[in-house]
């Protein structure tokens, strides 16, 4: 019944607004790259004057990396750009979530992004 309750819990996360009419658009680049490779985040947060954190995790399940910003509500930039630098080789699953005041999460958005690796000693 936990299980049950966890996944209704993540399918409401996912059904959060997303696109340009949402409160969170994101785009991570490049799509593919080789390692090491540097990605580059960029989040565009609604103003709203209850969000309090923006959060950005990129992790193929090798390796995992993850920045946050606090935000203030409606006085927060609109634009905040995230940089990860040096990521392994593997297929990265790229979330950003915007929280409020109370931890809950206000909106979502992810990308999947490819980084392989150069061969070199294979």
């Amino acid at each position: 019944m936990r299980v049950r309750g966890l996944l209704c819990g993540l399918m409401m996360l996912i059904a959060l607004p997303l696109g340009a009419g949402g409160r969170l658009t994101m785009t991570a680049s490049p799509a593919v790259s080789f390692a090491p490779a540097n990605l580059i985040v960029r989040a565009i947060v609604a103003a709203d004057p209850e969000n309090r954190l923006m959060e950005i995790i990129a992790d193929s399940g090798d390796f995992y990396r993850a920045s946050s910003i606090q935000l203030e509500g409606e006085k927060a930039p609109r634009t905040i750009m995230f940089e990860f630098r040096s990521l392994p080789p593997g297929t990265y699953h790229v979330r950003g979530v915007v929280s409020g005041s109370g931890g809950q999460a206000r909106a979502f958005a992810q990308q999947h992004v490819s980084v392989i690796g150069s061969g070199a000693g294979h």
